[in-house]
């Protein structure tokens, strides 16, 4: 980073002394304000006045510690904003963010609440006063960083506060702030010179000598305005009728703007003159950057000549390395010259952009190239910078700079083609990556035979292209498309090309996932694994988890998927850095994984561990998995309705393209509508989504098939028709069988437990008691389980019959204690009535669900009628019911009613 971002400004010559508006600053008494926002104008001194207020104290004196950042547009980018604000907090004397620093350095997307909960909580143990002041905050436009501000007015502690400078009030929470008294504000109307201020400045500061009526005309027609008195200075310096000039000076800040940079650069030597309009390009100054594009070697004199003369420069470091002009001086250099001279300016930025390659800053090196309208050597320098790009995953940064390209130049150069492909893969636009494919492919097939590929990303793009396309296969459930392009990739990369044989096997092994043959499917995707692992991509390596896990657990092995979750955990633990951006990830799938084994206590505690994270600790595609995890507990706890709306939020966030949909979110909102007893919702379901009896039975359609059963059997249960049920026998059967040929043993249970339902709907109860004993046998000693306990109250009676055969007692005896479990853990979520429920409530809730009338029930319990109607009130708050039909529902549900 540039350090000259981190000092506070600093300046050698004179300022006028403005006591009032340091002690406005200090208007919050002996604590510092939790923010002051000095919000103004350009050119009303804003810099300046935080600048003075946080001057080193003098002997005697006390003066906060301060971390200074200086903005600019870059700090847009939410990663560059964090290691700045790391860095002036470093510099000012501070020993923190080191945990802050290794995320940062992660290569995936950023949580904004993890990141500044590590650096508030090492500022939080430094006893030193301190002030985080951000100058320029009006270039920011990012959502994010104006989230992270937020973030740290709330949290940091009360011996540091935030100070701003901006030409805008930022979206912040002011009125709340206001509310508190946590804000000090200073506005134009504060910052505008008073006649007494601009007398000092005039006569003492600038040796003008002016009278006290042409003072006071000055400061009516600038309003007090700091940037046009000192323009209107420099414009006198030298007349002798200053009053002529006073009686002329009139008009809106930008005409008279305008009209004083062409008084001062009239009054300026050709050579400074030179000078200022060559470097009016640059953002920043040094003297070799200004030697490089005014072909002179005078560049470090000037600018402390400049400096001298008070010509708007502003100082950005301690040794006078670098500078900036004022902006709104810059601003008018800038709007001259491209008049002027248009070609001139964009040679200019040629020559900045290649000053800056030549010294490893890509970034301004392609802003400059951009800016020079030199698409050729803007899209070498994205080609030189898109390694590293792809390695931190700035994926908003390389859009910005494709969509800034020429579309001739990059549609032109295969690895840009291919790369702008991957943007729209991530945008989850499928449909437009294709396009892309084939101008790279036609690129690439265009270049000269004896072409040296001077890059690794050249050698390597028709492998990527096959693997791009692989993802674009998968995106539409093309399973056969998908292992095709894989397979072509595995051959086009080379042995050493660890990176591209991680991604074609990682899309060979889901072709294979979503095809239903996961024996296939594991093998093949150890394959990503340990190729992740030979490319030392550590953070890619953990999340590939994930998806190793879920297929082991759907081979009916989720202990192995839980040992793969907690070595992961324990890896991340020793590089915290690598593993930030997929923490989150990681312990979502181990809460699926002890959610299927009935340990929900657990299963919560890993999904708050990735809650508390942040969105940043997961990867941008499985950023729905949380959610969907939660609905399964709030399911498993009985809260039907909040699992609806958890699954409504996962919908919104999902993203095609990643992994085959085996499990759709709309089947899982049917299949809780099932459980709740709202079969016209579930039947809209299976309308919507052409579900029948005849759907082809692939793995992809499994489990719609599934939960179109379970509706087939609530509904005869509830209709007394079974007729449609019994043509679902068919399509089970060939499930069945497609999923033992496959080695799914989940899915295996899965559908013999749908069978079962379905032949007991059928009053074939033998059948149906063998089919879940089978189910029972293949699972339980396994420990799937939520397939039974999801099965709810229509799984009882047969539970119970053949919990009495030998071979499958202990299995039954297992989920009674595991339905046990998941109504001791029901929770306060909901709403503020709901808790557990007592013994008491219990056994009243047992007798609802026999035939026995209220006064009957009253009269076993030795109750009055209005203490039963008490019990009975509680029951249906906690559970979020009614009816005593839906009371009654809901523990089955939740295994209440067998419970011992």
């Amino acid at each position: 980073m540039l350090g000259t971002k981190l000092h506070v400004p600093a300046t050698r010559r004179p300022l006028v002394a403005r006591p009032r508006l340091v002690e406005l600053v200090r208007s919050g008494g002996s604590e510092l304000p939790r923010l002051v926002l000095v919000s103004a104008p350009a050119g009303f001194g804003k810099t300046t006045l935080l600048s003075q207020w946080l001057a080193p104290a003098r002997p005697g004196g006390q003066a906060p510690r301060v971390a200074w950042l200086s903005l600019d547009e870059g700090d847009n980018d939410l990663r560059r904003l964090l290691t700045h604000l790391v860095g002036a907090l470093e510099t000012s004397g501070l020993e923190v963010g080191a945990q802050t620093t290794a995320r940062l350095e992660s290569a995936h997307e950023l949580s904004t609440e993890t990141m500044l909960t590590d650096l508030v909580n090492d500022v939080d143990l430094m006893a030193e006063e301190t002030v985080v002041a951000l100058d320029d905050y009006h270039v920011i436009d990012n959502a994010a960083v104006h989230e992270a501000t937020s973030f740290l007015l709330e949290h940091l502690p009360r011996h540091v506060g935030l100070a701003i400078a901006t030409r805008a009030d930022p979206p912040l929470p002011l009125a709340r702030l206001r509310s508190r008294a946590d804000l000090v504000e200073v506005r134009a109307a504060d910052l505008r010179f008073t006649p007494g201020e601009s007398e000092t400045f005039f006569n003492e500061l600038m040796g003008l000598d002016l009278s006290p009526d042409d003072i006071l005309a000055l400061d009516a027609r600038t309003e007090g305005w700091p940037a046009g008195l000192q323009l209107a200075a420099l414009s006198m310096r030298g007349r002798d009728d200053t009053s002529g000039f006073i009686d002329a000076f009139a008009g809106s800040h930008r005409f008279v703007l305008d009209y004083l940079v062409e008084e001062v650069l009239h009054r300026q030597s050709d050579r400074v003159a030179e000078f200022l309009m060559a470097t009016a390009v640059l953002d920043q100054m040094t003297g070799s950057l200004c030697d490089a594009i005014t072909g002179r070697d005078d560049g470090s004199a000037m600018l402390e000549e400049l400096e001298r003369s008070n010509l708007f420069v502003v100082p950005l470091d301690d040794q006078r390395t670098w500078y900036r002009y004022h902006h709104l001086f810059a601003d008018a250099l800038r709007a001259r010259l491209s008049g002027e001279d248009p070609a001139r300016a964009l040679a200019l930025h040629s020559s900045a952009s290649q000053w800056y390659a030549n010294h490893g800053m890509l970034e301004n090196a392609v802003q400059h190239a951009l800016a020079g309208r030199q698409g050729g050597r803007a899209a070498d320098l994205v080609e030189t910078a898109l390694p590293e790009l792809r390695r931190s995953r700035r994926n908003r940064l390389l859009r910005s700079w494709l969509g800034a390209l020429p579309e001739s130049e990059v549609r032109t150069r295969p690895v840009l083609s291919a790369s702008m492909a991957w943007t729209r893969l991530v945008a989850g636009d499928p449909d437009g990556v294709e396009g892309w494919l084939g101008d790279a492919e036609r690129a690439f097939q265009a270049l000269p035979v004896d072409a040296p590929m001077a890059s690794d990303e050249l050698r390597t793009l028709p492998a990527w292209i096959s693997i791009y396309r692989a993802a674009a296969a998968q995106a539409r459930d093309d399973v056969t498309g998908t292992a095709a392009h894989a397979r072509q990739a595995l051959e086009l990369a080379g042995p050493e090309d660890h990176l591209a044989i991680a991604g074609a096997a990682g899309f060979l092994g889901l072709s294979a996932w979503g095809a239903g043959d996961l024996e296939t499917a594991v093998e093949t995707y150890s394959e990503t694994v340990r190729s992740l692992h030979a490319a030392g991509h550590i953070a890619d390596e953990l999340g590939s988890t994930v998806v190793h896990a879920q297929m082991w657990t759907i081979r009916g092995q989720p202990r192995v998927a839980k040992r793969l979750y907690e070595r992961a955990l324990r890896t991340a633990q020793q590089d915290p850095g690598a593993a930030s951006t997929t923490l989150g990830d990681l312990h979502v799938g181990l809460s699926e994984v002890l959610l299927e084994q009935g340990d929900l206590g657990a299963a919560a505690y890993h999904l708050q561990t990735s809650k508390e994270l942040g969105e940043g600790a997961s990867f941008l595609e499985n950023r729905h998995r949380w959610y969907i995890a939660m609905a399964g507990l709030r399911g498993a706890q009985g809260h039907h309705k909040t699992a609806v709306e958890l699954l409504d939020q996962a919908e919104s966030l999902y993203l095609r393209g990643f992994f085959p949909d085996v499990r759709p979110i709309p089947a899982m909102r049917a299949s809780v509508h099932i459980g709740q007893g709202h079969l016209d919702e579930a039947w809209d379901w299976a309308g919507e989504h052409q579900v029948t009896a005849v759907t082809e039975p692939t793995y992809l359609n499994e489990f719609n098939l599934l939960t179109l059963a379970r509706l087939l059997v609530a509904t005869a249960r509830s209709e007394g028709e079974s007729t449609e049920a019994r043509g679902m026998m068919p399509t089970l059967t060939r499930l069945l069988e497609g999923a033992e040929a496959g080695g799914r043993v989940r899915s295996v249970v899965e559908i013999l437990v749908t069978r079962a339902l379905v032949l007991e709907s059928l009053h074939n109860r033998v059948e149906a008691l063998d089919s879940l004993a089978r189910a029972l046998t293949a699972g339980v000693p396994a420990g799937l389980l939520r397939p039974f306990l999801d099965a709810g109250e229509p799984l009882q009676s047969l539970l119970g019959e053949v919990g009495r055969r030998p071979a499958t007692r202990e299995h039954v005896q297992a989920l009674r204690v595991a339905g046990s479990a998941a109504a001791v853990s029901l929770t306060t979520t909901d709403g503020p009535g709901q808790g557990t429920l007592s013994d008491r409530e219990l056994e009243v809730l047992r007798l609802l669900a026999t035939p026995l009338s209220g006064p009957e029930i009253a009269r076993q319990l030795f109750v009055s009628i209005n203490t039963l109607r008490t019990h009975t009130k509680r029951i249906f708050t906690k559970l979020d019911v009614n009816t005593r039909a839906a009371a009654v529902s809901r523990a089955a549900d939740l295994g209440l009613l067998s419970a011992s």
